[in-house]
């Protein structure tokens, strides 16, 4: 960690460094400008021509020196990463220094006591004392997280300041050479003979040529920089976006940890009012814990297109999943209910005894739809009718024979109406064929099997959690757990709002199921 921490120092000053010769060299070009073109100027005869290059030149030199200094400045100010305790800047950060020691003192006090607490024999008294450090802990990591976003809400204000006095570097400097670029070409059009005829003698003309020349080679060298400031502009919205996301992941994890506050909480008010009974009764408290975590294990946990499992099962198979693949048990849970909830809604085809519009030809893209989109250079914009990008009538066939399975009348997912598109997909984690046979290979490796089954449940389970891996769920937090979610279902139009609706409905289902996964830690 402390390796990191000093290649990340070393970094920082390269990149002040950068910023610092960029500031220099841009002063230097520009101071150039001025004595190599302007003062010349000054000396031989105003011509029309010289006034109007002069003028523009002295315009652009004042306009961008002025712009550059003042970016350099702003740049060395938000270059460095500001993270709390590791160089405060004023006394608020000093103070907010000061809390965050006391908050990791505290923390590490209860989590040695909350450790030697359960190793104890179970007592009223006794898991009171473990539901209180409980509790605490969680209160603590709040008061962790509200000063994280208190740094994040001064890091995110001053890269908008970064960003939009970028862009109107950008604009003064684009308006500038606009202008410059109308003036030039208003002076290409001067012939040789006429530049020659307009000049009072031979030396005046040869100083209007040379400063002609100087000016269109300053102005790619401005070319040049414009280019450069607009890569920093984006390199600093991309960086203002992570720490919006990396906010809005904080708030997510604060609020979560105020739901294990209120379970505890009311936990804790149910002991105590068990604790002027005798430690017989609270013996029957902890039974009735185990009868419902069992409860819960045995509740059915309903798939789309196959059979129920097991809760119990189903975390099996997410936790393994999980370990798989990094991607936490719960949102693996809550994707597969999601899809479940889907099914209800939407119903399933290609069953024994479905009519022509819901069998599988008439559901999904074949071999003549992929056939026009080859023929058309890989496009449909201009191809024949039908056209598709995929084939997923062959896959299906190839994956429902290789299961023994008869893809005549193996049910399937009809297409939504609200959303559009195609139907097809199969299982519990409706991938649709074309993309299973993508993931097929690496979920049968998982599994240890030699042909993967979308309508196995822990197949499923494994091939939901390789993809929600691929689309950055493992990297954890809400935001990224949100898109890969949306992403999940609504593929590159994650960002529309049945997209967006999909993921968060997700991600409160996920909610719910963490509190029962950590209910079922607790009493094992």
């Amino acid at each position: 960690m402390k390796r990191k921490k000093r290649v990340e120092k070393v970094k920082e000053k390269k990149k002040n460094k950068y910023f610092k010769d960029l500031f220099s060299k841009s002063i230097l070009l520009h101071t150039r400008c001025f004595f190599v073109i302007i003062l010349p100027t000054m000396n031989y005869a105003y011509s029309r021509k010289n006034i109007i290059i002069t003028t523009i030149v002295l315009s652009i030199f004042v306009v961008l020196l002025f712009s550059i200094s003042k970016s350099a400045t702003l740049f060395a100010q938000t270059s460095e990463a500001i993270e709390v305790c590791k160089n405060p800047q004023d006394e608020t950060e000093e103070k907010l220094c000061e809390e965050l020691d006391r908050i990791l003192e505290e923390e590490k006090l209860v989590e040695s006591s909350l450790n030697n607490q359960k190793a104890e024999t179970a007592t009223i008294q006794g898991d009171l004392s473990i539901i209180t450090g409980q509790i605490r802990k969680a209160a603590l990591d709040i008061d962790k997280k509200n000063i994280a976003i208190k740094q994040l809400d001064k890091d995110i204000t001053l890269r908008e300041q970064t960003v939009s006095q970028l862009n109107e570097k950008m604009n003064r400097g684009k308006s500038a050479l606009a202008q410059l670029i109308v003036r030039t070409n208003q002076l290409d059009d001067v012939s040789l003979a006429e530049l020659m005829l307009s000049e009072d003698n031979l030396s005046s003309f040869f100083v209007a040529v040379d400063n002609y020349a100087t000016v269109q080679r300053s102005l790619g060298s401005l070319f040049d920089e414009i280019r450069e400031i607009r890569g920093l502009t984006e390199e600093e919205k991309i960086k203002l976006e992570e720490r919006q996301n990396r906010e809005r992941d904080v708030k997510a994890e604060i609020e979560g940890q105020k739901r294990t506050i209120q379970v505890k909480e009311d936990e804790k008010a149910l002991l105590l009012s068990y604790s002027k009974e005798s430690e017989a009764t609270y013996q029957q408290v902890l039974d009735e814990k185990r009868q419902r975590a069992s409860q819960i294990r045995s509740a059915l946990f309903r798939l789309r297109d196959t059979e129920g499992i097991s809760f119990g099962e189903a975390v099996t198979f997410a936790k393994a999943a999980g370990k798989r693949t990094g991607v936490r048990p719960a949102l693996i849970l809550a994707i597969l209910k999601q899809e479940s909830d889907l099914g209800n809604n939407v119903g399933t085809c290609n069953r024994a005894g479905d009519p022509e519009n819901k069998k599988y030809y008439s559901i999904m893209p074949g071999p003549l739809h992929y056939a026009n989109y080859l023929a058309a250079g890989s496009s449909c914009t201009y191809a024949e009718s039908p056209c598709s990008w995929r084939d997923d009538q062959s896959e299906f066939k190839r994956i429902a024979k290789a299961l023994g399975r008869n893809f005549e009348t193996q049910p399937l997912s009809c297409p939504i109406a609200s959303v559009g598109g195609w139907g097809g997909a199969m299982g519990p984690s409706q991938f649709i064929p074309t993309t299973w046979a993508s993931y097929e290979a690496r979920v049968a490796s998982a599994m240890g099997v030699g042909i993967a089954d979308p309508w196995n449940p822990e197949h499923a389970f494994t091939a939901t959690a390789l993809y929600m891996a691929d689309l950055g769920a493992a990297n954890g937090g809400y935001t990224a757990e949100h898109t890969a979610a949306a992403q999940y279902y609504a593929g590159s139009n994650y960002t529309t709002s049945y997209g967006q609706s999909y993921g968060t409905s997700v991600l409160n289902h996920a909610a719910g199921y963490q509190q029962q996964l950590d209910f079922l830690a607790d009493v094992d």
